[in-house]
């Protein structure tokens, strides 16, 4: 698979777009959580393939300061809103009119300000990992920061902070420029936007997971949403659930762009 690069608001951006089989299919962009990057969160978990393999055009991208993609430590660069620009400069530059969009965790955050910002360009939505905390917040976050900027991972205390840290050491990521994100990029939306997001909308968080929140209570606010729960899955480990994958696949052939 061969990594390609756009430029966008001065961050080099990489993304990786493939085709299915037949070359053509409905695209299905997505947007990957915090502190992972697209192959963590979609190429090594199966996504890619199950994509291309049921004929949809797959396309995922490294958020700015995450993956490939270039850093800054310049927290109001990390705002959902202009991540979502990044999301919508891509499918500019891939001549995409309309695309699928399915976001997980913080993507799924950035996926909702998308549709909010450029309707007309979303054809249907996945929130994967995020339910009503994307409203209301779910848990301490403030510690993260903290975490992913100890000099010791020894001396982490908070459990939610040691888990980030673990998976930010994992990826290999740039922790400063995560510490950066984390403080911006959980800007919470009202009742009232969600209930003004409007495409069909599937929302699917694991049962076990303590950080997305009810996605039944979210999928309420919204007028065409549906809510899926990932049984016995955890925030981690929702993500490449085989049922989570069958219910997108249904869902996706439900409501073609």
């Amino acid at each position: 698979m061969a990594i390609d690069h756009f430029s966008h608001e001065g961050f080099d951006l990489a993304f990786l777009d493939q085709a299915p089989a037949n070359g053509r299919g409905d695209p299905v962009l997505m947007i990957h959580g915090f502190a992972s990057s697209h192959y963590v969160n979609w190429v090594s978990p199966g996504w890619f393939k199950t994509l291309t393999e049921a004929g949809y055009r797959a396309i995922a991208f490294d958020n700015r300061g995450h993956g490939g993609s270039s850093k800054s430590y310049d927290e109001a660069d990390y705002t959902p809103g202009k991540m979502a620009g990044d999301a919508l400069a891509l499918l500019d530059h891939l001549g995409i009119e309309r695309a699928h969009v399915m976001g997980y965790s913080m993507g799924a955050r950035i996926s909702a300000f998308l549709a909010l910002e450029a309707p007309e360009r979303v054809a249907t939505l996945v929130f994967g990992g995020l339910g009503i905390g994307m409203v209301d917040g779910v848990g301490d976050w403030d510690p993260i920061a903290s975490a992913l900027l100890a000099q010791d991972p020894e001396t982490i205390t908070h459990r939610r902070g040691k888990s980030f840290r673990a998976f930010a050491d994992q990826t290999r990521s740039d922790k400063r420029a995560l510490a950066a994100c984390i403080a911006t990029s959980r800007e919470l939306l009202t009742e009232a936007d969600m209930s003004r997001i409007t495409q069909p909308t599937l929302v699917a968080v694991g049962t076990t997971d303590d950080i997305g929140g009810s996605a039944a209570e979210l999928a309420a606010l919204m007028p065409k949403a549906v809510a899926f729960d990932i049984e016995g899955r955890d925030h981690m480990l929702a993500v490449g659930d085989k049922a989570f994958k069958k219910r997108v696949l249904e869902f996706l052939a439900e409501n073609p762009v």
